[in-house]
């Protein structure tokens, strides 16, 4: 094994001649592909001597069309044939291969940047409709024929999603509540208003955070949960198994999970509003002295409390069906890889979240013109 060496010279009656020497492939190449680009720079080659130029492979042909600019004659491997075959399949392929594209300007980039995402914005959306259209033939069969539900499957989603679910939802909201208190206790007992701080708390808890707070946790657990479980199912096959036994995806897969959060949604929501109170009746108590007694009379009292319950309780079903919807169309959106459930659970969280706030800001105005 010899290493790669060159020599160029002046050829008799002009030109450049230039001899190749020693053994040129990729182990034996070293730095002389860069010497040679140097030595060339300028030159046209006109001969090649490759009479001691010993083992030649695609490296090695590589480095002379580079080096050379793919200027070498086609006759200077002649004594070398199956070297010359190498060198002019490499120096073709040099010829056809494109340059690097011409880096877009920032302001096409932007703009294209803009219209691929209203594309995929409208193909998301005419994806979602076409579920949202099976969802609704599904849960029309499932009414209509009751006996062919799965209520093993539809327990055991509400086991998971709801009784699971119960204790960060209790103590998430107690803590909520208890802020709220806080608020209110510095601010107005400065104008000498504390006693409001019930009414407060109460509002806050029954007509908005319960309900918000509740449905975020569960767009955080439960969607990204629904989309995991079933775009594995996707990954592995199962659901084209599904469908290949007569079995419909959507009655096994969708309408169990849609059909248990939209039962434990008003029940956490509520188990959220009582441990709300709860930690807003303990701050009253030990920053106001307002004991317990205090605060259940008061919120007993107001007539308007069983306005705020029920704002609060006609939220509860339509962001069930949403968590649900969403989680379960992202998972039946999974392709094979993994890649792709990654993307799919995290863009059901994302959406979930956002339509939670979105419909949240929508209900507010409704309860608005309804003056409730």
């Amino acid at each position: 094994m010899r290493t790669a060496e060159f020599q160029i010279e002046e050829a008799t009656g002009g030109g450049t001649l230039l001899r190749l020497s020693g053994d040129w492939t990729t182990m034996t190449l070293g730095k002389a592909a860069v010497r040679l680009g140097d030595g060339l720079e300028g030159r046209t080659v006109d001969r090649v001597d490759v009479s001691d130029l010993g083992r030649f492979d695609t490296a090695g042909a590589l480095a002379l069309v580079q080096a050379s600019g793919c200027a070498i004659p086609k006759d200077a491997f002649a004594a070398r044939p199956e070297a010359g075959r190498i060198y002019a399949m490499v120096e073709t392929l040099e010829r056809q291969s494109a340059g690097p594209l011409p880096a877009k300007k920032s302001l096409t980039r932007f703009f294209a940047k803009i219209g691929h995402g209203v594309h995929d914005a409208g193909a998301e959306f005419l994806l979602s409709m076409a579920f949202l259209g099976r969802l609704m033939a599904a849960s029309g069969h499932a009414l209509r024929r009751p006996g062919e539900i799965r209520w093993a499957a539809w327990v055991s989603q509400a086991d998971r999603a709801g009784l699971d679910a119960l204790p960060i939802i209790a103590v998430t909201n107690f803590f909520i509540g208890a802020v709220i208190a806080f608020l209110g206790a510095n601010l107005l007992t400065q104008f000498g208003a504390g006693v409001f701080t019930v009414q407060l708390v109460a509002v806050a808890v029954l007509r908005e955070l319960a309900v918000l707070i509740t449905a975020i946790l569960l767009a955080g657990r439960s969607a990204s949960s629904f989309a995991a479980e079933i775009g594995s199912m996707r990954m592995n096959q199962e659901v084209d198994a599904m469908q290949v036994m007569g079995v419909n995806p959507f009655q096994a897969l969708v309408i169990p999970r849609l059909a248990a959060l939209l039962v434990m949604m008003p029940l956490l929501t509520f188990v959220g509003m009582l441990a709300g109170f709860m930690g807003g009746a303990l701050v009253t108590w030990s920053q106001l002295d307002y004991g317990p007694a205090f605060f259940i009379q008061r919120v007993s009292d107001d007539p308007l409390m069983d306005t705020h319950l029920m704002v609060g309780m006609i939220k509860a079903p339509v962001f069930a069906i949403v968590i649900a919807a969403i989680g379960c169309r992202q998972g039946m959106a999974v392709a094979g890889d993994v890649e792709s459930l990654g993307q799919r659970v995290t863009a059901a969280v994302v959406q979930a979240i956002f339509a939670i706030i979105a419909l949240d800001a929508v209900f507010a105005l409704i309860f608005l013109e309804l003056n409730l």
